[in-house]
């Protein structure tokens, strides 16, 4: 598999690679996760942002749906989603 077609499976709709971005996520002075995140146009209506990237042997897609506005808030986003998963 690949981010896009984590993307487009979640969004249900292709996507159009838009750019390759990365991101280095700090808490209190630590690095807690540091890749590079891909950013799709999805295709359906309404034209929106979406996000993939690569975490061990799978991919991640977030829709970029308030306040996912960026592939850092993305990213954000989904360490919140792990850790509520966790406890």
């Amino acid at each position: 598999m690949s981010a896009q077609l984590a993307v487009e499976r979640a969004t249900g709709s292709p996507v159009k690679h838009l750019e390759s971005v990365p991101v280095v996520e700090t808490f209190r002075g630590e690095t807690v996760w540091q890749g590079t995140v891909e950013v799709f146009q999805v295709a359906k209506p309404p034209p929106a942002r979406a996000y993939g990237w690569a975490v061990d042997n799978d991919y991640v897609a977030v829709l970029g749906n308030p306040p996912v506005d960026s592939p850092v808030a993305a990213v954000r986003a989904w360490l919140v989603s792990e850790a509520k998963e966790t406890q």
